[in-house]
């Protein structure tokens, strides 16, 4: 049963792929940006449902598990404040420069407003190898979801005795992969939105239902606040620091505020904004995405918490945080329901992997492709053409990296972290751009470059990720008693560094022409 409904699930998405593939206008521009025709339903939907991965499900519910609710203080609140602010702050200003110059990606506008060639070059691999460890927590948080929720369906036929009878996590990443590529690969960004807009309100739905069934089903109360209680007093009893903000030091607690401006620098959020009919479009995904990411990651860190207490998740130790959600659904009696959640949750991370897939394709065939070899050799096919074969290298490359992933039990949430500390690391050079004259080509390639090599070293410092309480410095810089810089997440690092060269090397360097300025800042974006 449960099987079955994910199977119904999946064909559905298929469908809406070939369907959205008919209502397609047939050129470039259409593939990638739907024509500037999304309104403002359908953004807020499709820019909440891109932004909502197994980061915040898989990865809230299981961090929570092991590092209680102050998990919720340190990225929840701060993801659905701050990203309204990137909304309104980047995003309007960049649609408008968008529409008007007939940009498709964020490397045409950097390479416009620079008036650059290598900064275009530079930012390109960057940004792609960022994207990837991002499709991968995709991966990682639904395969392992469904391998514990579908454990013992093939019982009987004495398949897959290695994951429980259940779907291998390296099988379940696989086809999650193909069916998203798949509408992705018809419906190009009008099948992505409808596809974003159908899942965010699935999962949105049924992240609240599974919530109540799920405390129900443990609390064991007469009502639904009772069974509240009875799981919170048990998870005080169990592990009472998760029931505060203690277990989390103040210097990690600020550090991760950094995090949520990542999302001003993802590449498939800047296609999705370019997708609105107009500025007014954005105004309510500004004001209602807070309380969308209230309504998702409140019962997930609430559900990680309580799950310390359960007998379930008594041998579970922080490498198997991943697991903590799929158990608590798979725990639900109903057969039909688990399956309805199970598809909810794998809704939320489809629905980030599809716009990934996108956002690359359009990346190389506009930024590489037609930019170097000349717009004028490509038809519209074409271009649509090139932008698939692209999708299907990364989607392959990704999924090898994800069954080395899976072998080494890499954690959504850790890697997830990392990925967005890159990402918040090139987050001076969009907002320089947008709102410092004084900007110039070579404060960016500088902080392009100094984000890349930061972020490298302090990686290969943390054992690639292995080491999850990494902090640079790693020993606190003191003189007596007197602390002059603590051990901070290496965010703040890279940050740091990166604003620094933007600053810097823009003062010393040779100022924007007077045409740029006039371009940028002289008209309303």
């Amino acid at each position: 049963m449960k099987l079955g409904i994910l199977v119904v699930y999946l064909a559905l998405l298929l469908g809406m792929g070939i369907w959205s593939g008919f209502r397609s206008r047939g050129t470039a521009k259409d593939y990638s940006l739907a024509s500037h025709t999304i309104g403002p339903v359908l953004l807020l939907l499709s820019l909440f449902g891109t932004t909502m991965t197994s980061f915040a499900l898989v990865g809230s519910t299981g961090q929570s598990f092991v590092k209680g609710v102050g998990i919720f203080g340190k990225l929840a609140t701060a993801a659905g404040i701050l990203h309204s602010a990137c909304f309104f702050i980047i995003g309007v200003k960049l649609w408008g420069y968008g529409k008007r110059f007939g940009y498709s990606t964020q490397i045409q506008y950097f390479r416009d407003r620079l008036q650059s060639q290598s900064v275009g070059l530079l930012l390109f691999p960057v940004l792609v190898g960022l994207v990837i460890p991002y499709m991968l927590i995709g991966l990682l948080g639904g395969g392992q979801l469904i391998e514990v929720v579908t454990k013992g369906s093939f019982q009987e036929l004495g398949w897959f005795a290695e994951s429980g009878h259940g779907v291998p996590a390296w099988l379940a990443g696989l086809v999650i992969s193909l069916v998203v590529l798949t509408y992705v690969f018809i419906g190009g960004m009008r099948g992505t939105a409808w596809a974003n807009a159908l899942q965010t309100a699935f999962f949105v739905i049924l992240a609240s239902l599974a919530f109540f069934v799920i405390a129900q089903t443990y609390g064991h109360g007469d009502s639904l606040l009772e069974s509240m209680r009875n799981l919170s007093e048990q998870a005080k009893a169990a592990s009472p620091k998760l029931m505060s903000k203690a277990p989390i030091a103040y210097t990690e607690y600020a550090a991760f505020l950094l995090i949520p401006i990542s999302v001003a620098m993802f590449p498939h959020v800047f296609q999705h904004w370019l997708t609105a009919r107009s500025a007014k479009t954005f105004k309510l995904a500004i004001v209602c995405h807070p309380l969308m990411v209230l309504l998702v990651w409140m019962p997930c860190v609430l559900l990680g918490v309580w799950a310390t207490g359960l007998d379930a998740t008594q041998d579970f130790g922080p490498r198997d945080a991943n697991k903590v959600l799929g158990v608590l659904v798979d725990g639900i009696a109903n057969p039909a329901l688990t399956g309805l959640l199970t598809a909810g949750i794998l809704a939320a991370i489809m629905s980030s992997l599809d716009s990934q897939f996108l956002a690359l394709g359009t990346m190389f065939t506009n930024d590489i492709v037609t930019h170097y070899v000349g717009e004028e050799r490509f038809s519209e096919k074409a271009r649509i053409r090139t932008s698939r074969m692209f999708v299907v290298l990364v989607v392959a490359a990704t999924y090898a990296i994800f069954l080395a992933a899976l072998k080494q039990g890499a954690g959504v949430f850790n890697l997830g972290a990392w990925c967005f500390t890159g990402f918040t690391g090139l987050f001076p050079i969009v907002f320089a751009s947008l709102y410092w004259r004084r900007f110039t080509k070579a404060g960016a390639a500088a902080s392009i470059l100094v984000t890349a090599t930061t972020w490298f070293f302090l990686f290969w410092k943390s054992d690639f990720g292995g080491n999850k309480a990494y902090l640079f410095p790693e020993q606190p810089l003191s003189m007596g008693d007197l602390t002059l810089i603590p051990s901070l997440h290496p965010i703040v690092t890279i940050t740091v560094a990166s604003t620094l060269a933007a600053v810097v090397v823009s003062l010393i360097s040779k100022p924007p022409s007077r045409d740029v300025i006039d371009k940028f800042f002289s008209s309303p974006a």
